[in-house]
């Protein structure tokens, strides 16, 4: 089967693995990482940029944005209001016009808040953003952002930063199976299989930060959460086997000699 490109809003990816930007252990560990991951989108937190003084040393510095397209985000925003003051100034700041939108209901499991993450999405839209909103892994959700003019959407497999993998392969089946848009796995990756898993149940592309800056050799998971994510898009294309209760021989009986 062909693969058909990630396009998102009119813009075509060469890679399906976003990255992000936070908790690396310096700059050029973060910048040899998204070589190595191959990704050419990655998300920047908008007030993780020095945009008042753009002379002095940044994380930017450090993003070949010749070959790379920035994503900004709203993290660490815990109200539609605030979210929408950040996607502006970091728009205005000449970041861009998309944005990651975050909007988090719950301080301790970082949850989002969905019903403000709908009305920051409608206002966005609005006011000619791309969103790409992070949200629950809950199909009517999903929905309700699709409608209100999402570019994608964005389920959580976990918890941010949590490394537990996808919780609920079923949800994100569902998600896929209705969305209109490209849906995007974004948190709750620990390793190179939580990325395959997610590719093989239809998602387009799969974002995650913690689990590559946090790894023992960040570079070497670089590498291999991109060849994770091409290996589960294709197991995807490919239609794996239906699962069985019971054992089907590999070699099947019939014709065989003696029999």
């Amino acid at each position: 089967m062909i693969d058909t490109p990630f396009v998102i809003a009119g813009r075509t990816f060469s890679s399906r693995l976003i990255v992000g930007t936070g908790k690396y252990p310096s700059h050029q560990v973060m910048r040899d990482c998204h070589t190595a991951s191959g990704a050419d989108m990655v998300t920047v937190a908008v007030r993780r940029v020095n945009i008042a003084d753009r002379s002095r040393e940044s994380l930017l510095d450090y993003i070949d944005t010749e070959r790379i397209f920035i994503l900004p985000n709203t993290a660490g925003c815990y109200t539609a209001d605030e979210a929408i003051r950040t996607a502006r100034l970091g728009r205005e700041a000449g970041l861009s016009s998309w944005v990651k939108l975050e909007v988090i209901g719950d301080e301790r499991t970082l949850f989002p808040d969905n019903e403000a993450l709908i009305e920051a999405t409608r206002i966005l839209v609005s006011e000619g953003f791309v969103v790409l909103p992070y949200t629950n892994d809950d199909p009517i959700a999903c929905r309700k952002l699709e409608e209100a003019g999402a570019a994608a959407v964005m389920p959580l497999g976990a918890p941010i930063g949590s490394g537990l993998g996808i919780q609920n392969t079923n949800n994100i089946r569902i998600i896929r199976e209705f969305s209109k848009v490209p849906v995007i796995v974004d948190a709750g990756v620990g390793t190179a299989s939580d990325a395959a898993l997610a590719m093989e149940l239809g998602a387009d592309g799969v974002l995650m930060n913690t689990a590559i800056a946090g790894a023992q050799f960040p570079v070497q998971m670089a590498e291999a959460m991109k060849h994770a994510v091409i290996a589960g898009r294709q197991a995807f294309l490919a239609g794996r086997i239906p699962k069985k209760m019971y054992a089907t021989a590999s070699s099947p009986v019939e014709g065989m000699v003696g029999r």
